[in-house]
């Protein structure tokens, strides 16, 4: 799952303290949605769920648009070496894991879409990407399997995750990480689509969240949506690279 991930990094270093979805998701809990998205199936919403396999047509070309190696320039230096082990959680269709495999990583593409998780086994094929249906904030299927990973990457996923959930997920990705492996996170600010809403979140709370799960911040960059509509609907992104310590 990736909500609209088609975004670039900016040399900025400033902080945002303000969240546009806060009062978005206010609208819709006023709206009634509260209730609609109160099931959950393996910790996050199936109706989210729902909502992007009903998009999947509409948004497996949009995301395979979006090149990787423009999407993660700034923090291509922080990338694992050759051979190195990566999660990617929301992989989407695999368009970052099939970049990240032609670098040589071994690659662990989690997605519980699975429209997405065929189109990625279709367009990305390559004995480095292995694909696995989980979801956070538990990962069952994931922390069943006792790995860690020199990498654990959340791209545009944060968002779909309410507080409480995101206080579950953290220590989990901890738990993932390697000694001295990091954690690509980026965070959302502005709503999303109504079928697949985001949370209130901030880079504050995600950086507090996860230094209180022995994390360190080693890069926060701002970010700005390459889709004009969703420039014009002021949503921004924050990226944040953390070393586990």
């Amino acid at each position: 799952m990736k909500e609209d991930d088609q975004h670039c990094f900016l040399r900025s270093n400033i902080r945002i303290n303000t969240d546009p979805c806060k009062a978005g998701c206010a609208r819709l809990a006023r709206a009634g949605y509260a209730g609609r998205w109160a099931g959950l199936e393996h910790g996050v919403e199936q109706r989210i769920v729902e909502g992007y396999t009903e998009a999947a047509a509409e948004l497996i070309p949009r995301y395979e648009a979006v090149s990787s190696s423009n999407l993660y320039s700034e923090v291509a230096h922080l990338l694992p070496e050759l051979g190195g082990r990566v999660i990617d959680i929301g992989a989407g269709t695999g368009r970052d894991a099939g970049w990240l495999a032609a670098k040589g990583c071994c690659v662990l593409a989690v997605e519980p879409v699975a429209a997405f998780r065929r189109a990625g086994a279709s367009l990305h094929q390559s004995p480095r990407i292995e694909w696995l249906d989980d979801v956070l904030p538990k990962l069952p299927r994931v922390l069943n399997r006792g790995e860690t990973f020199d990498l654990v990457l959340l791209s545009a996923v944060w968002q779909h995750l309410d507080g409480q959930q995101r206080q579950l997920a953290m220590p989990n990705l901890r738990a993932l990480t390697a000694p001295g492996g990091r954690l690509f996170l980026s965070v959302r600010h502005g709503l999303g689509a109504p079928t697949r809403p985001c949370f209130p979140a901030t880079a504050e709370d995600a950086i507090e969240l996860a230094h209180g799960n022995g994390f360190r911040l080693v890069l926060r960059r701002s970010a700005a949506s390459i889709q004009a509509r969703n420039r014009e609907a002021g949503v921004t992104w924050t990226w944040l690279a953390f070393h586990s310590t």
